[in-house]
């Protein structure tokens, strides 16, 4: 345990951020999750799923929860997998 007044301090506020780090990574892959099965199931609706989808990874992308590049290789995928999900069930 730390007997450093900052320390202690600056082991607060990681555990903080590391919390709200975890809750918004969990949510971008239930995002992503959501917007496969959507795709998969109503194609018509999956243009929705898939810009909220887009959404959390880049407003996660801006807070430094993943990198930048990070988002764009996972935007990437998901409209690739969205894409041929949809033209093969049309």
């Amino acid at each position: 345990m730390a007997n450093i007044k900052s320390q202690i301090k600056r082991n607060k506020t990681n555990e903080k951020r590391r919390l709200r780090n975890k809750a918004a990574r969990s949510e971008i892959k239930t995002r992503v999750k959501v917007a496969l099965s959507v795709a998969a199931e109503t194609p018509e609706q999956a243009d929705e799923a898939l810009r909220t989808a887009i959404k959390r990874l880049d407003k996660a992308a801006a807070k430094g929860i993943i990198h930048k590049n990070q988002a764009a290789n996972r935007k990437s995928k998901l409209m690739r997998r969205i894409a041929r999900q949809t033209s093969a069930s049309a």
